[in-house]
């Protein structure tokens, strides 16, 4: 989560309102908003590589979006973006600006979300009913790790770290391959935007 933008407490209709006219999007978390920090390019060609595997893959009624289109994690308090979603939800899909039933998410690690990203965000995304995978990409090695659910109280935790690996998101009858996540990904120091 990023920076929080000031100490004011918003609506939810605040919120949407500021949403719709400002250039920078913010996250809502029970009435505070925190501005989203900027990206490397690796976070942005994993999440472009990850989209296009699966946009190429989803079934005709689903529908899969990057980045900039919000979360309801939990009604009218948890509003966070992650960086590629899909939903076969048919409410979802007639939505202007936010998914409310996904069946996976993705989030691209980075040092200033990796804690958040596996802690928070892991509990928030598998307490929606219908999240079936929750992936959480490196961007500084190849490595991703797979949450998949398997009843509504356990899921199972994979890793993988292989180049030539491949993901079957059974459920979704998707397969990514870690190459195809990792094309034109050249590894550097971690480091950070600020």
């Amino acid at each position: 989560m990023g920076e929080s933008v000031e100490k004011k407490r918003y609506t939810i209709e605040e919120y949407f309102a500021l949403e719709e006219t400002s250039e920078i999007r913010h996250e809502y978390f029970d009435g505070e908003i925190f501005a989203m920090a900027g990206t490397t390019l690796n976070h942005s060609r994993l999440a472009s590589n990850i989209e296009f595997s699966i946009r190429k893959q989803r079934k005709q009624h689903c529908d899969v979006f990057r980045e900039s289109v919000k979360l309801e994690a939990i009604k009218d308090f948890y509003y966070p973006y992650p960086d590629v979603m899909l939903t076969c939800n048919p409410f979802d899909l007639r939505q202007t600006n936010k998914i409310a039933h996904p069946s996976l998410i993705v989030e691209v690690l980075s040092t200033s979300t990796e804690k958040y990203d596996k802690t928070v965000k892991l509990k928030k995304y598998k307490a929606i009913a219908s999240v079936q995978y929750y992936m959480l990409v490196s961007q500084y090695e190849i490595s991703v790790e797979l949450y998949s659910r398997v009843s509504d109280a356990l899921w199972t935790y994979e890793e993988f770290t292989e180049q030539n690996a491949t993901i079957n998101l059974e459920k979704l009858e998707i397969t990514l391959s870690l190459s195809d996540i990792y094309e034109n990904i050249v590894f550097e120091k971690e480091e950070d935007v600020a």
